[in-house]
């Protein structure tokens, strides 16, 4: 079975087809289950069903999405962090993970420059 298309731009679409190839995984291995929503939409969130659990029957893992009032993107991005969770597993960092070691760099560069500007910061005056 190929993959669906979604809501969203054929990029993203074509960006979700390759990630799935390159960890193997396929639309078969996914159980997916749609649900109500809760939280701001109002009456069209009471009346639909847009929440989307998707499962990885393989690993076992688990994603629940109900970011926005369309099923459609929201069956997008429970995929696209549902192979996150997977390429996690498998040791590679996430998206998340580089953003954060990336600032803690940035963070250690700046303070190794202040402290060669300001000197040690022991607090002493002359």
């Amino acid at each position: 079975m190929a993959v669906p298309s979604f809501a969203v731009s054929e990029e993203k679409n074509r960006w979700l087809r390759e990630r799935m190839a390159a960890l193997g995984v396929r639309e078969e291995d996914f159980d997916e289950k749609f649900v109500r929503s809760s939280g701001a939409g109002g009456q069209h969130v009471n009346k639909t069903s847009t929440c989307v659990h998707l499962r990885h029957v393989p690993t076992g893992l688990e994603v629940k999405c109900m970011r926005d009032r369309s099923q459609s993107v929201n069956r997008f991005l429970a995929r696209r962090e549902l192979l996150e969770k997977i390429a996690g597993l498998r040791g590679e960092k996430s998206s998340r993970e580089r953003e954060r070691s990336a600032a803690a760099r940035q963070k250690a560069k700046r303070r190794k420059r202040a402290k060669m500007k300001y000197g040690t910061g022991s607090g002493e005056t002359e």
